[in-house]
């Protein structure tokens, strides 16, 4: 029978998350020193809640995840370097573990939201491909450790539950904001988003450069209208 871990303090879920995530979307500076693994921590995107990790927090984290096993220290560089060893552990499937970092890093999320952001983590196939892995993980036996994942009861106004990780110790659904209040854009809103500030940085270079050329020219940015209303020379009358 496999012993449950004890519960996973805010930084110590922050740290091995961020471990996994960068274990998939930059290996080629993967495992991570201290420096990148505080980096890693302290993002402002793809992060609920947003965390100010110090190096000495992030140390600690360490160590005490390296005497759960879940993270490694590698050997033989100037500086140790640390990657993670969850699926091991806590004897899940790439996909499982996927979703469980993904829980870490950015909140309570519904499957299909998980699915997307796990994108550059692990390509599911589909919603239900999602859930399918989530169910396994809700429904883990006490042999196994137990549960690792919990179905939130649906906030008012919402479509669909959220799932929320359990290593950090038991969810009280009260405690959590309600869906959408943290969560992460779909891709439609988030493409959306993009185009607008493209648009909106576009307009502002246009503005900044119209500006210098009338300033060259001696001009009015506001038009010949205002401009003429600077001029108010009378034209020469023929006698």
């Amino acid at each position: 029978m496999t012993q449950p871990l004890r519960p996973l303090t805010a930084i110590e879920a922050r740290v091995l998350a961020t471990l996994m995530e960068k274990a998939r979307t930059v290996p080629d500076t993967y495992p991570l020193s201290l420096n990148l693994v505080v980096t890693g921590c302290n993002q402002k995107t793809s992060r609920d809640p947003v965390l100010n990790v110090s190096d000495a927090e992030a140390q600690t984290a360490l160590d005490d995840l390296r005497q759960l096993s879940l993270v490694v220290e590698s050997h033989g560089s100037r500086v140790a370097k640390y990657e993670h060893n969850l699926p091991r552990v806590l004897g899940v499937p790439e996909q499982s573990a996927a979703l469980l970092g993904l829980l870490m890093l950015r909140g309570p999320q519904t499957s299909g939201e998980l699915r997307i952001n796990t994108e550059r983590w692990h390509r599911f196939a589909d919603i239900s491909s999602v859930e399918g892995f989530l169910d396994e993980l809700a429904e883990r036996s006490a042999e196994k450790g137990g549960p690792l994942v919990v179905r939130l009861r649906r906030a008012p106004g919402a479509r669909e539950e959220r799932w929320a990780h359990l290593l950090s110790g038991p969810v009280d659904p009260d405690t959590i904001a309600p869906a959408g209040a943290f969560a992460p854009p779909d891709a439609a809103t988030a493409t959306q988003g993009a185009r607008l500030a493209a648009l909106e940085s576009e307009v502002a270079a246009l503005r900044a450069t119209v500006a210098r050329l009338c300033a060259e020219l001696g001009v009015s940015p506001d038009g010949p209208e205002n401009g003429a209303e600077h001029d108010k020379t009378p034209p020469n009358k023929e006698t």
